[in-house]
C-alpha cells in the first residue's frame, strides 16, 4: 500500500479480522523513542475507556485520562485526570506531554446540538496533532466495521475520515475496529432487553437476518492494549466469535431474561419513525435512521477470525438476570450540560 493511501478507510477489507501492516514510508521514531510507562486514554471514566484504562493498569502501566467528566473520577483514583478540550489545543498538548501511547476512544453517536459527525472529526485532527506536538509514540484509535469515505452515512464516512487523518498524523498508530460492544454498563443489548421487558411487542424490521458480531468491551480494552505494545502501523477488526442475526440476537435476549413481549417482523420504512416515538417518550435517542440501515446493510459484521474470546451466547445466559432492569439513557450519559461536544463511551463505538 502505498504512503498513507486510503479509499474505504486506513485498510481495505480484505485486512478484515487480522493485523494489516501499512508501511507509511515514515520513520515515527518508536524503536528511539523512550516509554515512560505513562499511557493516556480519552473516557477513562466512560464505557469502553474505563476498560481500556482497567487493562492498562493491570498491566503496571501508569494512565492519565482526557475526559468531558473530570467530576466522575472516583475519589482516590489512579488514573490522573485532564479535561477534554478541544477549544484549547496548547493545554491539549501539554495534557498529553510524557504520553507514550494515547488511546482514542472519542467520538459522538449522533448529531446534538453543536456536535456532529463533522465537528468530531474536526476534534479527532486536533487531537491527533496535538498528540504529535506532544512526543506521543503510538495511538490507538477505536473506529468501526467497514468504514468508508464513500459510505451514504455520516457515521461511517466520518469514521473512515478520522482514520485517514490519524494515517496523515506521523504517529505510529493502530486502528480497532469494533461492531458493537456488550459487557460492563453498555447500552445497546441492556436497552433492548429493557424494552422487552416493558413492551407488549418488539418490532425488527425486514426480515431481521442481518448479522451483528458484537465483542466484549473487556476483549477489546485487552485487544487495544497489546496493539498499543506493537510497533507497526495496523487495522484489525474487533470482533467476537458470534455472529447471530438481529432476529436472533433479540428472541436470545428474550429468551434469557424470561421475557412476554411478542417479536414481529414490520416494514424497515417503519423502524426510524418508530425508534423515533419511542426515543421521544423516554428523552434518549434510540435508535437512528442511520443505525438502522447501517445494521440492515450488513455493516455490523465482518467474515475475519474472531478478536474476541467471550461468546455473547455465554455472556448473556450469566448476566440475564441483571439486563434491562434500568434503561441506560444515551442522551444522559454523553451530553450533560457540561459535555455539549459529546463523550467518548457508549455501547457503540
Amino acid at each position: 500500500m502505498k504512503e498513507h493511501q486510503l479509499t474505504s478507510a486506513a485498510a481495505s477489507e480484505e485486512g478484515a479480522g487480522r493485523a494489516v501492516r501499512i508501511d507509511t514510508g515514515l520513520d515515527t521514531g518508536l524503536d528511539t523513542g523512550l516509554d515512560t510507562g505513562l499511557d493516556t486514554v480519552t473516557g477513562a471514566f466512560s464505557y469502553s475507556g474505563r476498560s481500556i484504562a482497567s487493562a492498562l493498569l493491570a498491566g503496571g502501566r501508569r494512565v492519565r485520562t482526557l475526559t468531558g467528566h473530570p467530576e466522575r473520577a472516583p475519589e482516590g483514583s489512579p488514573v490522573e485526570p485532564h479535561a477534554l478540550d478541544f477549544d484549547d489545543p496548547t493545554e491539549l498538548c501539554r495534557s498529553l506531554e510524557g504520553t507514550t501511547t494515547l488511546y482514542n476512544t472519542y467520538w459522538v453517536r449522533f448529531a446534538r446540538e453543536q456536535a456532529d459527525h463533522e465537528r468530531a472529526l474536526l476534534n479527532s485532527r486536533t487531537l491527533f496533532q496535538a498528540a504529535r506536538r506532544a512526543g506521543v509514540r503510538r495511538i490507538v484509535h477505536v473506529s468501526i466495521t467497514k468504514p468508508s469515505i464513500d459510505s451514504p452515512y455520516s457515521y461511517f464516512r466520518g469514521k473512515a475520515l478520522v482514520e485517514r487523518a490519524l494515517a496523515e498524523a506521523d504517529v505510529s498508530y493502530a486502528i480497532v475496529r469494533p461492531a458493537i460492544l456488550f459487557g460492563g454498563d453498555g447500552v445497546l443489548l441492556n436497552n433492548i432487553a429493557w424494552l422487552l421487558r416493558h413492551l407488549p411487542v418488539f418490532a425488527v424490521g425486514g426480515r431481521g437476518d442481518y448479522q451483528v458480531r458484537g465483542i466484549h468491551v473487556d476483549d477489546l480494552a485487552r485487544l487495544c492494549a497489546e496493539k498499543g505494545s506493537e510497533r507497526h502501523d495496523c487495522v484489525i477488526d474487533a470482533v467476537g466469535p458470534e455472529a447471530p442475526s438481529f432476529l436472533e440476537l433479540v428472541t436470545s435476549i428474550r429468551n434469557a431474561i424470561g421475557s412476554n413481549a411478542r417479536i414481529v417482523r414490520v416494514p424497515p420504512v417503519v423502524v426510524p419513525p418508530m425508534a423515533r416515538i419511542l426515543g421521544w417518550a423516554l428523552h434518549d435517542v434510540l435508535l437512528t435512521a442511520d443505525e438502522f440501515r447501517a445494521m440492515a446493510a450488513g455493516l455490523a459484521t465482518t467474515s475475519g477470525v474472531a478478536t474476541g474470546a467471550m461468546k455473547l451466547s455465554d455472556w448473556l445466559a450469566d448476566n440475564a438476570s441483571d439486563l434491562g432492569r434500568r434503561y441506560a439513557n444515551d442522551v444522559d450519559r454523553h451530553f450533560s450540560p457540561r459535555t455539549r461536544r459529546g463523550t467518548p463511551g457508549g455501547g457503540r463505538p
